[in-house]
């Protein structure tokens, strides 16, 4: 079990931090994984294997399209 953004997550022993995030179905590819407060690199996703009581924090980011649209508003 994790914890995701304060929530408990039940996880397969072996799941990578890829294989979570996948399963999350993120709606959109711009966000940033912290795991244990240290900033997991998109690069190490597939490698990084989650562990029983690991926390993680996801933060979804705003596009810069997005955010020039909100600011013409």
């Amino acid at each position: 079990q994790v914890t995701v953004n304060g929530q408990s997550r039940e996880v397969s022993e072996g799941t990578t931090l890829a294989q979570l995030l996948d399963e999350l179905k993120l709606p959109t590819k711009y966000y940033a994984v912290e795991v244990n407060l240290e900033v997991i690199p998109r690069r190490e996703h597939s490698q990084r294997r989650l562990c029983a009581g690991d926390r993680l924090e996801i933060v979804t980011l705003v596009e810069e399209v997005e955010m020039a649209e909100g600011a013409a508003s």
